[in-house]
């Protein structure tokens, strides 16, 4: 802020004093001038831009093996290393350019990353944007900072940028840098399933990304801000340091995504099993009811034959019996509700025209909660009737249950003959083939697989000579606890 004195035109003051006029006072003018840029003391040399490059792909390949990967490995690789190529020489381009040109630069650097990770993945649109987001950040905090440690060993010891120390500090740098990173975030990812962002979560990661991006280099615009700093070192801190909070909370927006999605998942497998248990309560009733119903006719049918001797009629009633028989046959395994999930199903089956066997001991689910049996049971067999199902020929509709104990396991084993390829991901999830089931797609097997991991055991599914083979493994001697 300066003062001068403004006087007011000669010609005008000149005509005043000749007229004997009062002359006019000089007037306070208050005039506010910007300071000049604060120069940056002890500037520190621009990182290379091969080490950009570098950085840029490096981040890329984290996300890359750490996500759901839906093209060839060769294609990924050949993407990869033009990837590289792209990035290389998109830097060197950008640093042939005007310093106006910078923006310009990152932005195509930012479309080759988006481009690597999009082919070299084969991720969506907005997940390829939502993954390029957060690479760049990693980029961004693993170059800041590697370059800070070389500045601050090279200005002691006085080694030039390519001197093999450098490159040596480079490799350990970005090896322990990128190694950390593709530790925290392969359990924020999953590689059997896509990952699907809302638009909203979208828009928030690169908003937070270009907030990040914009404060870590402020001090390179300008030092006249409450955030810049002035100081070589200094400024590198600060850019490191907020690229560093950006990932952070990058990294915890994702794993709070991650935890709503499993919630979500878990609360829809209990509200099946739920569903389940409902079911098998209701089967119970009915097969009661069922039951009373064949005791009775057996003993009227039996009076009715005594009283008539014609063998039509006799034959009628043999047809009627044979009928009612089908109603009042059920399994007895020695466990009450499997024995109602069994004869529920083979019911179905024999409406469906499948051939259903089943050979189960049931007392050796003696600790196991009514739910989880019904469940369990439930969805095996439902899934073994949908595929069975759908077979031209009535010969090849067949099921087989098995449930015993081998080498103190209790070993529970569906297997179902089947004509067609079937749809699963890498953990053995299967893709449901109902139109109007879509978003639940699935969740048989998972809660399958949910339950007998809730009693230490295992699923594994595998098929040989058209057979689907479901096997849970279930180990005894830590007996049946429900969790």
């Amino acid at each position: 802020v300066t003062s001068v004195i403004l006087p007011n035109a000669l010609a005008g003051l000149a005509g005043g004093l000749a007229g004997g006029s009062p002359s006019i006072p000089s007037v306070l003018v208050t005039v506010l001038s910007v300071p000049p840029m604060t120069p940056i003391t002890n500037a520190l040399p621009d990182i290379p831009r091969s080490y950009t490059a570098i950085c840029e792909w490096a981040a890329c390949m984290v996300y890359i093996a750490v996500l759901y990967r839906r093209v060839p490995l060769r294609r990924s690789i050949i993407v990869s290393a033009a990837g590289l190529a792209s990035l290389v020489a998109v830097q060197y381009f950008d640093g042939s350019m005007p310093i106006w040109f910078w923006i310009i630069g990152m932005l195509l650097a930012f479309a080759c990353m988006y481009a690597t990770i999009l082919l070299g993945a084969g991720t969506g649109k907005r997940e390829g944007l939502y993954i390029t987001a957060r690479a760049f950040v990693l980029a961004e905090l693993v170059a800041s900072l590697h370059w800070q440690i070389v500045t601050f060993i090279g200005v002691r010891d006085g080694f030039a940028d390519y001197d093999w120390r450098a490159i040596a500090l480079l490799v350990v740098t970005y090896a322990l840098c990128f190694g950390l990173a593709w530790m925290v975030e392969r359990g924020n990812f999953s590689q059997a399933t896509p990952t699907l962002p809302t638009a909203s979560a979208a828009i928030a990661t690169m908003a937070i990304m270009i907030v990040t991006f914009a404060m870590s280099n402020l001090s390179f615009v300008s030092t006249n801000t409450p955030f810049s700093g002035s100081v070589g070192q200094e400024i590198f801190y600060i850019r490191t340091l907020v690229d560093f909070c950006g990932f952070a909370i990058l990294y915890a927006q994702q794993e709070q995504a991650r935890r709503i999605e499993a919630n979500t998942e878990l609360a829809s497998i209990n509200a099946q099993l739920e569903s389940q248990h409902q079911e098998y309560l209701q089967s119970k009733e009915n097969i009661e009811s069922l039951g009373r119903l064949a005791h009775d006719l057996k003993h009227q049918l039996a009076a009715l034959r005594a009283e008539v001797d014609p063998k039509h009629a006799a034959a009628g009633f043999e047809q009627l019996e044979q009928s009612v028989q089908r109603y009042s046959a059920q399994q007895h395994t020695g466990n009450p509700v499997l024995d109602v999930i069994l004869t529920t199903k083979e019911r179905t089956c024999a409406d469906r025209g499948i051939t259903f066997t089943a050979v189960a001991d049931g007392s050796l689910l003696s600790g196991m909660s009514s739910m989880d049996i019904a469940s369990l049971f439930g969805n095996a067999l439902d899934n073994a009737i949908e595929a069975t199902s759908k077979l031209p020929k009535r010969e090849q509709r067949l099921i087989k249950l098995a449930l015993y104990e081998q080498n103190r396991f209790i070993v529970i084993r569906v297997e179902n003959y089947y004509d067609s390829r079937l749809k699963k991901d890498a953990e053995g999830n299967l893709r449901t083939t109902k139109r109007d089931d879509q978003h639940r797609h699935g969740f048989g097997v998972k809660s399958i697989r949910h339950i007998a991991q809730q009693y230490g055991g295992e699923v594994t599914i595998r098929t040989e000579d058209h057979w689907f083979v479901l096997t849970a493994l279930i180990p005894r001697k830590t007996g049946l606890m429900a969790m």
